[in-house]
């Protein structure tokens, strides 16, 4: 359980601070997206994430995961790999964001999936530390705190950018 959550945590990092791109600059959060796009390494990741989500996680959080699937990998990567195009081109991960918080439905989904995964993550961070050993009775405080600022920080990058993108405040749509 310690691996597979220290593993879900630094997909969530990476993930997070690539959606923050989106805050900033069309372009740059496209590029990210062209280059994971249907690469190999993205489908093994992928696939490798599914894994981990069925080794780990809970109903909630596995439920906000088939629809993050669907609203952004299903309509990107997967449409690039059968050759499936829709009204918004794969590798417009822009466009996408766009047009899946425009639905207030999905960002109250987003929403609640995210504090889910933030009371899962907030305990899974100490717990994996205490379970590889590197915790004792002053360390189990400090992790504790450690994981509650990280988790809160790093859900609050994907938070903002659900609202940003509900409320057309990220700078491109202003």
């Amino acid at each position: 359980m310690s691996v597979t959550g220290i593993a879900l945590i630094l997909f969530l990092t990476f993930h997070g601070c690539m959606n923050m791109v989106a805050l900033f600059s069309e372009e740059g959060y496209n590029m990210i997206c062209e280059f994971l796009g249907a690469n190999w390494y993205a489908v093994v990741a992928t696939l490798g994430l599914a894994a981990l989500a069925v080794i780990h996680l809970g109903i909630i959080v596995v439920i906000g995961l088939l629809l993050h699937l669907y609203n952004f990998w299903y309509n990107m990567m997967f449409a690039e790999l059968v050759g499936s195009y829709q009204q918004i081109d794969p590798a417009d991960g822009f466009g996408w964001i766009v047009e899946t918080f425009s639905s207030p439905v999905f960002v109250v989904l987003y929403i609640i999936w995210l504090a889910a995964i933030w009371f899962h993550l907030t305990h899974g961070f100490w717990s994996a530390m205490q379970t590889l050993g590197w915790s004792g009775k002053t360390w189990l405080c400090r992790w504790k705190m450690i994981g509650m600022i990280y988790v809160t920080l790093l859900m609050l990058c994907f938070l903002i950018v659900v609202l940003a993108f509900a409320f057309k405040c990220a700078p491109s749509l202003c």
